[in-house]
C-alpha cells in the first residue's frame, strides 16, 4: 500500500476506534436491590453497623430499624415533611412499592453495633437523661421514651424506631428539627409535641444518656406494643 494511502487508512482507523470501543458491552451489573441502592449504602453503611460522617454531615444507622418506620421516612422526604436535599432528590420520583422494598431491605440487615463513646457530661446530666427516658416527666407531660420505643429502646414494629447507637449531636439536631417544624410527621405529630415540652437542657440530657448506652448484639425491634401509646401519634398505625 502506498505511504499516502497507508496514512489515510491509519487516520480513518484511529477515528473509528472510539466508536468501536463505545460499541463494546461494558461489564455486567447484577440486577439486585443492593446494587440499585448502592447510593444509600454509601452513606448509611449497613455493612459495618454504624452511620457515617462525610463532609461534616452525619448519616445515621438505618440497618435493623422497623420497615414501617423506614418507609415513613422515605415518604416524608419525598413529600416534603423532612428536609434534606440529597434524600429528597433521591426519592422524589420513586413509587411507593419501590420505597417499601428499600425499607424492607434495610430492616432485614443486622450488622455488628460499635461500642458507644464514653460520656463527657456530668453524672447529674446522665441521671436526668435516664429518668426522662425510663420514667418521663409528668410535670412536663412528657412520657417515658421506653413507653413508645420499647423497654430495650430497640424500637417497636412496624413503625417506631430504636434510639440506641445514635450520636448526641444527631439526637439534638432531630429534636431541634421537630421544634422548628423542619421535621414533621403525620398528624398528630407526637414527637413535635414532646420536643415543644422539653427544654434544651432536658434534650441534652436525653441525647447524652442515649449515646452512652451499649446496644446488645441481638437487639431487635419488639414485635408489638404491649400497651396503648401514652400520646397520640399519627405515624403509628
Amino acid at each position: 500500500m502506498p505511504l499516502a494511502a497507508s496514512l489515510r487508512f491509519s487516520a480513518l482507523l484511529l477515528c473509528a476506534l472510539p466508536g468501536l470501543a463505545a460499541a463494546q458491552p461494558g461489564p455486567a451489573v447484577p440486577d439486585t436491590l443492593e446494587q440499585r441502592i448502592a447510593a444509600c449504602i454509601a452513606c448509611h453503611a449497613p455493612k459495618d453497623g454504624a452511620g457515617t460522617t462525610a463532609g461534616g454531615v452525619y448519616f445515621p444507622r438505618i440497618a435493623g430499624k422497623p420497615a414501617g418506620y423506614l418507609y415513613n421516612q422515605l415518604v416524608n422526604f419525598r413529600d416534603g415533611r423532612r428536609q434534606y436535599p440529597l434524600m429528597t432528590w433521591m426519592v422524589t420520583h420513586l413509587p411507593d412499592p419501590y420505597l417499601i422494598e428499600i425499607a424492607g431491605y434495610f430492616a432485614s440487615q443486622h450488622p455488628p453495633v460499635p461500642a458507644p463513646a464514653a460520656p463527657t457530661v456530668a453524672p447529674s446530666v446522665l441521671e436526668r437523661g435516664q429518668r426522662l427516658v425510663r420514667q418521663g416527666d409528668p410535670a412536663l407531660k412528657v412520657p417515658a421514651c421506653v413507653a413508645c420505643h420499647g423497654q430495650q429502646l430497640a424500637g417497636v414494629a412496624p413503625a417506631i424506631p430504636g434510639l440506641l447507637n445514635l450520636p448526641r449531636d444527631y439526637v439534638n439536631a432531630q429534636f431541634g428539627a421537630w421544634r422548628n417544624k423542619v421535621r414533621r410527621a403525620h398528624a398528630p405529630d407526637c414527637m413535635a409535641t414532646i420536643a415543644e415540652r422539653l427544654g434544651p437542657g432536658d434534650v441534652a440530657a436525653i441525647s447524652a444518656w442515649l449515646a452512652a448506652q451499649p446496644t446488645a448484639p441481638d437487639a431487635r425491634p419488639a414485635e408489638r406494643l404491649t400497651q396503648p401509646l401514652p400520646i397520640a401519634c399519627g405515624s403509628v398505625p
